[in-house]
């Protein structure tokens, strides 16, 4: 019987995710090591801010929600008659400031897994909320449960994959309103990482709370002390925030779990056409959403997003990864210093297939997003397309930029080993250190080994079929694949977890008329 008991304990601690001696290493977490560059001056910053609240106070903004407006309204803030227009007093803005924590903890299935959000920690997500899937093999078709659920697993299998910021690809052949049902229990069942809810009415945030406080094996209590999703809430820009947005905000921080507040800015479209007054308009946005969030509940964990950038003028199209997305990476991420709030940014790029045009833009986007400070990176892998399309090539090639940038996050050492005194003493002038003992302890730690770069020579790549990123991409997805095998689970939590799902499925899930 003791036995027995013990095997069941081990059985629950793993379907928690608790560590075992045979799973292997999860890599730390990244951290900044260095200050984030500032895009403007504390003057100018100031600057910024101050406009923002003069947005907030004199134009205002609508709040297409009726119990933001009456909390608004009872908070001091000055409801029109007859509309959603709210103007928010500069001195309400200012008092929310502070309330929430500069960084926490998101709590994953998998203890192990547990992120630090904010502070100098970085968290990578993957690609979120895309309508179509693509790969080299079948092209570019609509999202779908099959090919979800692959991106779970591969996502699942990658080391610089922290988190998943949404439904890789969106399922649309589940019916909307049992979709996140399926797909959360998806999530929660093929990967054992940090997850997000979205925000589209009451009843799928708080069927998200419920299936993951399930899924950890935890009482209401304790997921309130441990916030273990989020959401990502866009305003509808300019200077609007729809009902399911903020009905999002309000039931997600009542219950302690943690708000991304994104407007979704695009310089010349749906904000100035100038950076600052675009990031005016940005900031404006997110101080709303955080002004409803601690008036919901103060001190409720809430992220600032960036994700400003501009329009192609001539098309009207999205642009990504150019030099006014990287300005207004900067931007935010002093804003979001400014008010103590981690900060939010993307790996973004416009490319509509793996090639050039898709690599540079996110290697510019990420630069931004790290130089400027970010805690949280969503779309960190798998983006295409604007974000019209996951690819499953991509997520590799992304992942391999990922590893890159931890790599370069992590700090020089300079002591007497690093130094390699002794090995120049060993190999002395004209000598070459391939062979040295310094070399050789370090051999499979000293450099970053990406996997896709091919730094062969030009004659042994070729013997090789001179493959292309794209191709070592799509190998090695397949492998990734191939050789997926599921965390483990406790049997009761997966038998809870569906029956869960089922109750909701017989309820009729959620309404879809949002």
């Amino acid at each position: 019987m003791a036995d027995a008991a013990m095997e069941a304990r081990g059985r629950r601690r793993r379907g928690r995710g608790e560590a075992d001696s045979a799973a292997p290493a999860i890599r730390p977490q990244p951290r900044l090591p260095f200050a984030p560059v500032p895009a403007v001056s504390a003057d100018e910053l100031e600057a910024i801010h101050e406009a923002s609240l003069t947005i907030l106070e004199e134009i205002g903004m609508d709040f297409l929600h009726e119990g933001a407006r009456d909390l608004l309204r009872e908070a001091g803030a000055e409801v029109e008659a007859g509309s959603p227009r709210v103007r928010i007093p500069r001195q309400l803005v200012e008092a929310q400031i502070g309330l929430a924590p500069r960084s926490f903890t998101l709590h994953a299935r998998n203890p192990a897994r547990n992120l630090a959000i904010g502070g100098d920690a970085v968290a990578f997500c993957a690609v979120a909320s895309a309508p179509n899937v693509a790969d080299r093999d079948g092209g570019r078709r609509p999202g779908n449960r099959t090919d979800y659920q692959n991106l779970l697993r591969l996502g699942q299998s990658l080391d610089a994959v922290h988190l998943w910021g949404g439904y890789p690809v969106e399922p649309a052949d589940v019916h909307a309103s049992v979709r996140h049902l399926d797909a959360l229990f998806d999530m929660l069942t093929l990967s054992d990482k940090a997850i997000h809810a979205y925000s589209l009415g009451r009843e799928r945030n708080l069927d998200a709370i419920e299936m993951i406080r399930i899924a950890r094996g935890i009482d209401d209590a304790t997921l309130e002390r441990e916030p273990s999703v989020f959401t990502i809430i866009n305003s509808s820009s300019p200077l609007r925030l729809d009902g399911p947005m903020l009905e999002g905000v309000i039931q997600m921080a009542r219950r302690n779990q943690v708000v991304v507040l994104t407007p979704f800015t695009l310089a010349g479209a749906m904000a100035p056409v100038t950076i600052a007054g675009a990031v005016a308009q940005q900031n404006a946005e997110a101080l709303a959403g955080l002004v409803v969030a601690q008036l919901t509940r103060p001190g409720s964990p809430f992220v600032y997003g960036g994700f400003t950038s501009n329009v192609d003028m001539k098309s009207g199209a999205p642009a990504f990864g150019t030099p006014e997305y990287m300005k207004a990476c900067l931007l935010g991420g002093q804003l979001a210093r400014r008010y103590g709030l981690p900060y939010r940014s993307s790996n973004a790029n416009a490319a509509n297939t793996v090639d050039a045009q898709a690599a540079y833009e996110s290697v510019f986007s990420l630069w931004g997003a790290i130089m400027g400070g970010v805690n949280l990176l969503m779309h960190g892998a798998g983006w295409m397309e604007g974000g019209l399309q996951a690819s499953f090539e991509k997520m590799v090639l992304d992942a391999d930029l990922l590893d890159m940038v931890a790599e370069f996050l992590r700090p020089v050492k300079v002591d007497p080993e690093e130094l390699a005194l002794s090995a120049m003493r060993e190999v002395g002038p004209g000598g070459h250190f391939f062979g040295c003992a310094h070399t050789q302890s370090r051999y499979r730690t000293a450099f970053f080994a990406p996997m896709i770069s091919d730094w062969r020579n030009y004659e042994s790549w070729r013997e090789a079929g001179a493959p292309a990123a794209y191709d070592t991409a799509n190998r090695l997805y397949k492998q990734r694949l191939a050789a997926y095998e599921p965390p483990p689970m406790d049997p009761a939590i997966r038998e809870e977890l569906e029956a869960f799902v089922a109750r909701r499925k017989a309820e009729g899930g959620a309404p879809t008329d949002y």
